[in-house]
């Protein structure tokens, strides 16, 4: 009767646990719960209280208007129907490619051709310098620890939940250290992710040195590197390796807003 545990575990897997997955990404095997993902995207409400950056203004959602006809239930209307007016680098979550900063046009939309990455969650205190906050290389490399994963998502410290309804616009964010960006290249690190508006200082004579050394622009350019900038990490998510799942609008465009998922590996210690 040596088929009955195999039996067993086959009822057990399809019927107890319908949502689990089971991944091999490198080396390593994973098995993640699906119905339990770890969101760490920021929300763009129609309101001035949504995290923006950039001198921006905030995300106007509205009903469409046609002579007599609204967009809006509300209003009178058959169907909520609305424009949304927003910044993709100032307004909430947004991953992007290396033609943010390129003059050649390259989309975002075409960055990806997986969706699921091994990830390490780091929580960081900048450095302060001058007045300036810097996530060092030194920093990211004690966090990381000798491991050698597809993304790294940077949680800065502290980390006020205040984070998701700022104006960063003229306020000098943290940023980081150009050598720290080239530190993660030359890691293998293709997808970055860090909760302040970008991975450069905000006023920097439009040199942008960690955006250039994380995708190696112009030497080598990285084409399947994205950064993602303005996430949110609750603290009551511990820091440590995760399966990432980004997910993105399929926006034509160097930037788009997205929803960058975490999910717990049920097979670690």
């Amino acid at each position: 009767m040596q088929w009955l545990p195999i039996c067993f575990n086959w009822i057990e897997s399809v019927f107890l646990d319908p949502m689990i997955a089971r991944l091999k990404l490198g080396e390593e095997d994973w098995e993640i719960d699906l119905a339990k993902p770890l969101d760490i995207s920021l929300e763009m409400a129609a309101n001035k209280s949504s995290a923006r950056a950039w001198y921006v203004d905030p995300v106007k959602i509205t009903p469409v208007r046609m002579g007599d006809w609204v967009g809006e239930v509300a209003s009178g209307g058959s169907v909520n129907f609305r424009d949304i007016d927003f910044n993709p680098h100032g307004n909430g979550t947004h991953t992007e490619c290396l033609g943010h900063i390129t003059e050649e046009v390259f989309s975002v939309n075409d960055a990806l051709s997986r969706y699921f990455f091994s990830a390490v969650l780091v929580s960081i205190r900048p450095e302060e310098r001058n007045g300036d906050y810097i996530i060092t290389e030194a920093q990211l490399e004690s966090a990381i620890d000798g491991r050698k994963p597809e993304a790294v998502i940077i949680r800065t410290l502290p980390n006020p939940d205040t984070k998701k309804k700022t104006n960063y616009s003229n306020t000098n964010p943290t940023y980081m250290e150009q050598h720290a960006a080239t530190y993660l290249r030359v890691l293998g690190v293709n997808h970055l992710l860090i909760d302040t508006p970008s991975v450069d200082r905000e006023e920097d004579g439009g040199e942008l040195l960690s955006h250039h050394a994380f995708w190696n622009v112009p030497d080598n350019p990285r084409y399947r590197a994205t950064i993602t900038e303005l996430i949110y990490v609750p603290d009551e998510i511990p820091d440590g390796t995760y399966v990432l799942n980004i997910q993105m609008a399929p926006f034509v465009n160097d930037a788009s807003p997205s929803r960058p998922v975490l999910y717990r590996n049920r097979l670690a210690n």
